[in-house]
């Protein structure tokens, strides 16, 4: 999510957003956020028919700032807004429930989705990284074919 719309879901102006995070950079690796390149911003702002209307970027001096999952989540954590605040109580709760859930993946994806119809829309990525932390994850390929043994490769008998 671009930094714009995430000020919006946060309730606070866009350049209290980017000053916060300037000013709590350690807590924002490149897999949390980054900022668009100028081509980027430009490819971005022709989708649009009215850029300036939709995404308020008619003017912006500066490029903006897109955050991942972790990023939107972090974010909850620097911003004062009363929203961002219960934001942040509402991740930390989830993930302590999530804890105490830990019993089997069939009743914790039924807690989950229990969880997810009781918040807004706002906390639907904190609901699809929890979701993916759950995926089980891919089975190691089985190697097909001859295999030569190690001591019997280079030559080396």
């Amino acid at each position: 999510m671009l930094d714009a719309d995430l000020a919006a879901v946060y309730g606070v102006p866009t350049k209290a957003l980017v000053q916060a995070v300037r000013r709590n950079v350690k807590r924002f690796p490149k897999d949390f956020m980054f900022r668009l390149t100028r081509q980027e911003a430009t490819n971005l702002r022709s989708q649009f028919v009215t850029s300036s209307s939709v995404h308020r970027w008619g003017g912006r001096r500066h490029l903006p700032y897109a955050f991942t999952e972790q990023g939107v989540a972090m974010l909850s954590s620097v911003l004062r807004s009363p929203r961002a605040i219960n934001a942040n109580i509402a991740i930390m709760r989830a993930f302590v429930r999530l804890r105490a859930f830990l019993v089997s993946p069939d009743d914790l994806a039924r807690k989950v989705a229990d969880l997810e119809t009781k918040y807004d829309a706002n906390f639907k990525i904190v609901f699809d990284a929890i979701r993916e932390l759950m995926a089980e994850p891919a089975s190691p390929q089985r190697v097909i074919g001859f295999r030569s043994p190690p001591h019997a490769r280079h030559g080396v008998r």
